[in-house]
């Protein structure tokens, strides 16, 4: 990289905390490269108290864009000149643009790389009935992104308590903003039958919580008896690459099982293309860092 740095080089950034472990500045920086764009990406470690000097720093440095990680995401949100559609409904943003005039944009890709990563499994959102397990960022984003893609009902279980009141507004919210959606309603994922119930009246089943994640492995949102072979079942953890609960999908001959590295990939590969008005190397970018 070092050879392609000069004094008309644009710096790209992502914030957050911890960041040491993103596998962002690679792929960004690669996909640069590749692109022939005279830019760099690099990883700034911010706590959440400084998200604002943060951004006031990028914006003073005309920075071409940042990504926004855990705990900044929300935060970032109410500093920005303006936001998405869906960033607005969500709450947060990871992505923020910097025009021309100065004027930062906020956006979450996190959504868009969700039913990317479906679509390249053969697994549409829109006239879909889904059941969504969670209500922390990533599903928040996930189930606006599906409702704004054609959704024809969206069930959000989640334990109550905790976050389970971000999930009462996001189904608020979508309701005024998607007014087409037949259905949006939030359950206690402790209440079996009505899980049991949603799940096999559905399409789709996503599990947006950590269950399944290292260290653990062993856990799953749903049992296993709930799944059935009409069901696609994605999962948003990416390790292990296959959790216990797209294991079970398999043996149960549900229609798609979908981990979470794609997800990865594709909110990235948006977020390159907000950027840079250019769409990332992404099948590169898969082989080069998401190959098994």
């Amino acid at each position: 990289m070092e050879s392609r740095i000069n004094g008309h080089t644009r710096l790209f950034a992502l914030i957050g905390s911890p960041v040491g472990h993103s596998g962002s500045p690679a792929m960004h920086n690669y996909s640069f490269a590749r692109r022939g764009i005279d830019a760099a990406y690099l990883a700034f470690d911010v706590p959440e108290e400084r998200t604002a000097d943060a951004v006031e720093a990028l914006r003073t440095l005309h920075a071409g864009g940042f990504n926004v990680t855990m705990p900044c995401k929300t935060q970032t949100a109410r500093l920005v000149d303006r936001l998405s559609p869906a960033a607005e409904l969500i709450g947060a943003c990871n992505t923020v643009v910097m025009e021309e005039d100065g004027t930062l944009t906020g956006h979450n890709t996190d959504g868009i790389g969700f039913v990317r990563n479906l679509k390249e499994h053969g697994v549409e959102v829109k006239g879909q009935r889904i059941v969504i397990l969670g209500t922390g960022g990533a599903a928040t984003a996930i189930t606006v992104q599906a409702a704004l893609d054609g959704a024809a009902q969206i069930a959000i279980f989640n334990r109550r308590g905790g976050s389970y009141s971000n999930g009462e507004k996001t189904v608020e919210k979508i309701r005024r903003a998607v007014p087409d959606i037949s259905r949006v309603y939030i359950e206690d994922i402790h209440n079996r039958d009505a899980l049991r119930a949603a799940i096999a009246g559905s399409d789709l089943l996503v599990n947006a919580t950590s269950l399944g994640m290292c260290p653990m492995e062993d856990r799953t949102p749903v049992p296993a008896e709930y799944l059935h072979p009409g069901l696609a079942v994605a999962d948003v953890v990416y390790n292990p690459r296959e959790t216990r609960l797209l294991r079970e999908a398999k043996e149960a001959g549900c229609r798609a099982a979908v981990d979470g590295t794609g997800m990865l990939l594709w909110q990235g590969a948006e977020a390159f293309r907000l950027f840079t008005g250019q769409e990332m190397p992404a099948e590169e970018v898969r082989e080069r860092f998401f190959a098994e």
